[in-house]
């Protein structure tokens, strides 16, 4: 059937409808009553229409149904935890995350037994050795990731000084063309998504600031840049955060001549997660992963329900796999490619996160880049300010996170549960800068919950 349909039917205008609205409220203030504001100075209407986007291309080039179900292992024993990564490979995976505290770890010993060639294998370093990095095996499905500028970010350290980081990781990246830029930090220290991609943009840029001069234009085209990305249970806002990040990396990386597409890794957040209720915490990973599909996320890695204050174990791995497995095999998410693309809210809370962004992104530029910013503590500063209004928000009852601030169960007990500790530690150290700390939101709260069990 090929005839339109309704096309006998008038249409009706966004103007119309706003008429028709403020008709039915009866003389209640249309903006006060219908128009809320979120932390990223974003005005949500009551309703989007398609006048207001009628030159608007929609398509994003992502592909949904793409998506790989990603097993991250902490390699503290190299035999335990290649056979950690054939099991959860054989029990649903499809891409493994080694993540490598030092340059003890034999990486054919840790790799034996996986293919590359099916297999995508991500080795997350938590050290810098260019010397390695070289004895690894050059292969399309095997990426290193390291980050010096996130290492500073995150530790207000280099791993040995700024010269020598900048040797060592020119050396890798030429060897294994890929740029890796983690933004979880960010979005899991407090950080509004707005400042999330400015940052991320900024972060990026002080890389390919670096290489333009010394990558040829051959090496800058087959670069692959990939983020690691957390996103929270704002659900449509995490699809529009995803979406903007790719739109702005295209822009930057034109500048540069370089490759225009970007991998996006992409975990739940911490922030939000807690010790009481736990359970809850599979549910607030499940929207997470859910808008991390629909963002259009290369490799998602989800979380355990108990990551904050257990031990890793196998029970709370199968069931975060699990998760993912359910969402791309049994509820279809793997069967439409780029299902958000043309939802006139989405598309016009990416829009207005890719403008605000780079508004932010440029006053950095302007104030002499990131690391410049970073040194002078004024990204530090930022991310303090949007914390603390997101925990008082929190503290309010204005930030809700069920079975913690709202419906707590008083009689749920959990000094006995806690096997790591859950919340932020203290550490005092010599740093160059102020160091940017991860802290979830409902940490006090817990603390004075344990002080009365």
């Amino acid at each position: 059937m090929n005839r339109p349909l309704f096309n006998e039917f008038e249409g009706v205008s966004s103007k119309a409808w706003k008429q028709k609205i403020q008709a039915d409220l009866k003389g209640a203030d249309y903006n006060d009553t219908l128009i809320w504001n979120t932390n990223e100075g974003i005005d949500v209407k009551p309703f989007y229409h398609t006048d207001q986007f009628e030159d608007a291309n929609f398509e994003s080039g992502t592909k949904a149904s793409t998506f790989s179900i990603n097993h991250s292992i902490y390699v503290a024993n190299t035999e335990r935890s290649n056979s950690k990564a054939i099991d959860a490979l054989s029990r649903g995976a499809e891409s493994i995350e080694f993540i490598v505290p030092s340059a003890d770890v034999s990486i054919p010993d840790l790799i034996k037994g996986i293919d590359p060639a099916s297999t995508p294998i991500c080795l997350t370093l938590q050290f810098l050795s260019s010397e390695y990095v070289m004895q690894i095996p050059t292969h399309n499905n095997i990426t290193v990731h390291v980050d010096i500028i996130g290492q500073l970010a995150r530790t207000g350290n280099w791993f040995f000084n700024l010269e020598k980081d900048h040797k060592h990781f020119e050396s890798i990246v030429k060897y294994c063309k890929t740029l890796y830029v983690d933004l979880s930090l960010y979005q899991n220290a407090g950080a509004t998504m707005v400042q999330q991609l400015a940052y991320g943009l900024a972060h990026v840029n002080e890389y390919l600031n670096h290489f333009d001069n010394t990558l040829t234009s051959s090496n800058k085209k087959e670069l692959n840049v990939c983020f690691n990305v957390s996103v929270g249970t704002n659900y449509f806002f995490e699809i529009s955060k995803l979406k903007a990040l790719r739109l702005l990396f295209e822009v930057v990386a034109n500048a540069y001549d370089c490759n225009p597409n970007c991998q996006i890794h992409v975990s739940p957040t911490k922030r939000n997660k807690t010790i009481y209720d736990y359970n809850t915490n599979m549910l607030r990973t499940t929207t997470e992963c859910m808008s991390a599909i629909l963002g259009g996320a290369n490799i998602i890695t989800n979380l355990p329900y108990d990551v904050v204050f257990h031990k890793a174990n196998e029970f709370g791995e199968r069931i975060s796999r699990n998760q993912l497995l359910v969402l791309k095999h049994e509820s279809y998410f793997d069967k439409v490619d780029n299902p958000s693309d043309g939802a006139y809210y989405i598309e016009s809370l990416t829009e207005q996160l890719c403008d605000k962004a780079l508004q932010v992104f440029k006053d950095i530029e302007r104030n002499g880049g990131f690391l410049s910013q970073l040194k002078q503590g004024t990204i530090q500063k930022k991310i303090k300010e949007s914390d603390q209004k997101e925990q008082a928000q929190f503290n309010a009852g204005e930030q809700v996170l069920l079975g913690t601030n709202k419906h707590p169960n008083k009689h749920d007990k959990m000094k006995s549960e806690l096997e790591l500790y859950p919340f932020v530690k203290t550490n005092p150290r010599k740093t160059l800068i102020e160091p940017i700390i991860e802290k979830r939101l409902s940490e006090t709260l817990e603390q004075e919950r344990l002080k009365t069990e």
